[in-house]
């Protein structure tokens, strides 16, 4: 403790001389022209403000820096870096956030292996829906294709109304396919999410022991 006082004392002298010399006027400014060459004086010029400046004690000691002006680019720059990390620390603290939701919901592995083939199933039985609601429809289709034809083959035209019926189911079965084709991704794109679901699960629970 006694040391940590004594570490302090020099800094607390520092802050006085430095507020001493401010009182009694006793400073000068460290300054860089537009060629960068080096200054010593008691005023600043007009632009100072721009290139930044260095307040300094009688004695040389440094009693304020004033920063350099930043350009729009410069400031831009800092302000899209500054967001960068903002959406970093917020990811870090998603993943954080799921990581301990993980680990709760699921006790064990066994568990967690549980709740994903639960849901494969219930993708697997969607898709399996979807499948029997395409047979009707193409059911339906082949029935209207046949009344079509008949009306074909007596050289009638074909009603307007079953023309329109046709070309409905015909929409309804491209609609059909399109459904199955996007359940059938987001299985497999389960399947992939859940097997580095399970790495994770058992990083965690590796590096909680």
């Amino acid at each position: 403790m006694r040391r940590s006082v004594h570490r302090l004392i020099p800094i607390a002298i520092l802050v006085l001389a430095a507020g001493s010399a401010l009182a009694a006027g006793n400073v000068r400014y460290k300054w860089r022209d537009a060629e960068g060459n080096l200054h010593y004086s008691d005023a600043l010029p007009p632009d100072a403000g721009v290139r930044g400046y260095d307040v300094i004690s009688g004695q040389g000691l440094l009693i304020k820096r004033v920063e350099a002006a930043k350009s729009p680019e410069a400031l831009a720059a800092a302000k899209a870096e500054a967001a960068l990390q903002r959406q970093s620390q917020e990811e870090t603290e998603r993943r954080a956030r799921e990581d301990q939701q993980l680990l709760a919901a699921n006790p064990t592995e066994t568990d967690l292996l549980n709740s994903q083939k639960q849901q494969l199933q219930m993708i697997e039985q969607n898709i399996n829906s979807a499948r029997v609601g395409l047979q009707s429809q193409e059911r339906s289709l082949a029935d209207l294709l046949g009344r079509a034809a008949e009306f074909e083959r007596t050289e009638k035209p074909v009603p307007a109304k079953l023309a329109g019926q046709i070309g409905e189911t015909r929409k309804q079965i491209e609609a059909q396919h399109a459904l199955i084709d996007r359940r059938i991704r987001e299985r497999e794109t389960a399947r992939a999410d859940f097997a580095t679901e399970i790495d994770r699960y058992r990083a965690l629970v590796e590096r909680s022991h």
